[in-house]
């Protein structure tokens, strides 16, 4: 074992914690198939969003921490449940009236709302995959229609079969009186119709491998279980999943425990090992009620990275995967801002340190170097004043605060500064609301300004923050954070901001004396 791996042992990062398991449960001998299964799901039923994202990052989090204590190779299996039924037309697609049409046909015969894909589940999936490999997800992609109609699952199918009766006593128990009186773990797919079918099982041939079942019209059909004639009821279908590939370990929603409680009771009465499992908490949106597909609340990804870098997102997902976590617009400058502290942290770190670094699980073995000379939140704050239009007006400033930076050599700064333009465009600059000062604060302020007029100290942010300090101790300002308020509320048009020494000798020393002066004058404030 190497040094990094006995180090990895006791790292308390989650990511480690959970290949820890794995690593238990191959201890004494090696998978048969000859690596280890991770596995994701995703259901096609609706546009991918941000929380699918975030699945295949927190796994792929644990198979990277598994790979350094654990020499056996492993697999990323993303699996599209894209032979289900569609239920219900998504809101947040257009041409919607024309799926009413096609309710009930597996997703992969639903006709692709967009006119881009042979179907509505191929235009999620390549949503999905074009998504995962822009960020370079290393997985295999598979589709529950291809499985189910080439005999990937034909074995377990029948093994189901045989076992009809235990998945019964174990999935009856949880259903309603009504539900009970029709449920079966088969569902027919309809040689006349197409649709998946939600309707008994009537009788059982376990050596022919078929079933029969009534369709709408009354009349008795016979079909075989295998070959894509079924698909199997959303729990037992999780469970034959994890038993015919031999899944190792996937995670899930608090929202899906019960489901992992039966999928796992039905995976042992098939006779198969079970998987690790994670449960991690929902995604909220701003009013703190779940993320959904269908809804198209919260954030998509392409909603987050439109204001700020992939790996923003990553060490969202990567924080407390355990604590539900609200998922909107106003955590996107703080994650940008904490994912650049940890890059520069990780640079005078030793080794254990850096297992415990979340940007060690984001990147693994290759750690980039920070090039942000400036902070988001500063960004965003130097865009406000300057009421930015494009990113070439932040550098103006930016070249002046270090002159060695460029668009060229600091590419990560380069996007920040768009990505802090359009955030403002967006969602500060609609909500910038100035006031006039107070008599206590206007002499301060004066203060503050007639210090900043005569100064003659290094540009430096500490120097400059130190004066700030002063004017608000001198005037009485108690708590001190007073102070700060004001100078947001009065000069930014904001409830907070940004350490004001550093915002001043990036904006300017000259320029926030002019600045002060507008607020004073009340240029800011409309009547």
């Amino acid at each position: 074992m190497t040094d990094l791996a006995e180090l990895a042992l006791t790292s308390k990062a989650w990511p480690f914690e959970e290949a820890r398991k794995l690593v238990k449960r191959f201890e004494k001998k090696p998978p048969q198939k000859g690596f280890v299964l991770f596995e994701t799901g995703y259901g096609p039923s609706g546009l991918p969003h941000i929380g699918t994202f975030g699945e295949v990052a927190r796994t792929t989090m644990v198979r990277q921490a598994f790979e350094t204590l654990s020499d056996i190779p492993t697999k990323l299996l993303c699996f599209s449940d894209d032979m289900d039924g569609l239920r219900k037309v998504p809101t947040n697609i257009p041409n919607g009236e024309v799926l009413e049409q096609d309710l009930n046909l597996p997703l992969t015969r639903v006709r692709d709302p967009f006119g881009t894909h042979d179907s509505f589940g191929a235009h999620n999936n390549a949503r999905l995959m074009a998504f995962l490999d822009s960020y370079g997800f290393d997985y295999e992609f598979a589709s529950s229609t291809d499985y189910y109609l080439s005999g990937r699952f034909d074995e377990m199918l029948q093994r189901a079969l045989e076992r009809f009766d235990k998945l019964l006593s174990i999935m009856l128990p949880t259903l309603g009186e009504e539900r009970r009186a029709t449920y079966s773990p088969f569902l027919p797919v309809s040689p006349k119709t197409g649709h998946v079918l939600q309707v008994p099982t009537l009788e059982r041939n376990v050596a022919k491998g078929t079933i029969v079942y009534a369709e709408p019209d009354g009349e008795r059909v016979e079909i075989p279980v295998t070959g894509g004639h079924v698909k199997m009821q959303w729990k037992p279908d999780w469970a034959m999943r994890w038993a015919a590939l031999g899944v190792d370990y996937e995670m899930s929603g608090k929202d899906l425990i019960d489901s992992v409680t039966q999928a796992k009771k039905i995976c042992a009465a098939l006779g198969e090992p079970l998987p690790e499992t994670l449960t991690y908490e929902l995604f909220l949106d701003s009013a703190g009620q779940k993320i959904s597909k269908s809804k198209g609340n919260g954030l998509s990804m392409e909603d987050w990275l439109t204001y700020a870098s992939p790996e923003s997102l990553s060490l969202f997902m990567y924080q407390k995967p355990k604590t539900a976590k609200r998922l909107h617009f106003d955590v996107i400058p703080k994650a940008e801002d904490e994912y650049h502290q940890h890059l520069r942290a990780y640079v005078d770190q030793d080794d254990a340190q850096r297992l415990n670094n979340p940007v060690h699980h984001i990147h693994g073995d290759t750690v980039p170097v920070s090039d942000m000379e400036v902070t988001f939140s500063m960004l965003l704050n130097l865009a406000s004043v300057a009421n930015a239009e494009d990113k070439d007006v932040l550098w103006g400033f930016i070249r002046k605060y270090a002159p060695n930076a460029s668009a060229e050599s600091h590419p990560g700064l380069d996007r920040a500064a768009a990505h802090a333009v359009r955030y403002f465009q967006d969602f500060v600059k609609p909500a910038k609301v100035y006031r006039l000062p107070t008599e206590q604060e206007r002499a301060a302020l004066s203060d503050l300004r007639e210090r900043l007029a005569a100064w003659d100290g290094p540009v430096e942010a500490e120097a400059l923050q130190s004066e700030v300090f002063a004017v608000g101790k001198a005037h009485g300002f108690e708590p001190l954070r007073a102070w700060f308020a004001a100078i947001y509320e009065v000069l930014l048009g904001a409830t907070q901001g940004p350490r004001f020494g550093g915002f001043v000798a990036l904006y300017g020393v000259n320029e926030t004396v002019a600045l002060i002066d507008q607020a004073l004058n009340g240029v800011f404030v409309t009547n």
